[in-house]
């Protein structure tokens, strides 16, 4: 999937808010939508806009624009019926991806069934997690450490391929440390030599939350 830089947030609940706010911290525009004034209200500083919406309205969905948003999180769970609303109303108006959060598996399953592209039990995806995902599109993997620790599974790019670990010198260049290599269709290699050079594949980094998203999001 492409780098996104404009979403909507449904629903300002501790998982909403988390992922619209790190959105936001990565410099996404993001629209924050919540039926409660008050939420509304905590979120708008962090966001780029912040609506009072009922999100069950046909017509107010339909005014949001979501057609226009690279993706769309359905972040409530309160009421069963209002997420699975939201998520048809959301691929009725265009909406390209859309990441559904769901209380239980029955309900993903339904969430899955109506048109989400994807569905997240919070009990075990983090919305700051989710949020990186999205914005790093070519991650393949992302599993924060501790506060400060991050791990990501990254395809090679291209201007690695045919040069080795010294050439590239990751702990120079991005701050990380290479710990896993996987050529495409063999095996995983965890001590690489480093004269071996890169084909397409994945590697494995780890390093500080800052410097592993730096490695994703560099040109």
């Amino acid at each position: 999937m492409k780098n996104i830089n404009s979403y909507a947030v449904i629903g300002m609940g501790r998982f909403g808010s988390a992922v619209a706010k790190e959105l936001a911290r990565s410099g996404a525009d993001v629209l924050a939508i919540d039926a409660n004034e008050e939420r509304v209200r905590s979120i708008a500083e962090h966001v780029t806009h912040a609506v009072k919406a009922d999100i069950t309205d046909a017509d107010t969905v339909a005014a949001l624009g979501l057609g226009n948003m690279d993706a769309v999180v359905v972040a409530m769970t309160r009421s069963m019926d209002a997420s699975i609303l939201a998520t048809i109303s959301a691929k009725e108006n265009g909406a390209k991806y859309v990441i559904a959060k769901a209380m239980d598996e029955m309900h993903a399953k339904i969430l899955t069934k109506v048109g989400a592209d994807k569905v997240i039990v919070p009990e075990k995806e983090s919305g700051v997690r989710i949020a990186r995902n999205l914005m790093n599109g070519n991650f393949l993997d992302f599993y924060e450490l501790s506060d400060r620790i991050s791990m990501v599974e990254i395809a090679v790019k291209k201007e690695w391929i045919g040069q080795n670990l010294r050439q590239l010198d990751f702990r120079r260049e991005y701050g990380v440390n290479v710990i896993a290599y996987e050529a495409e269709g063999k095996e995983t290699i965890v001590n690489i030599p480093p004269d071996m050079p890169f084909s397409e594949g994945t590697v494995w980094v780890t390093g500080t939350t800052e410097d592993v998203t730096r490695i994703l999001t560099k040109k």
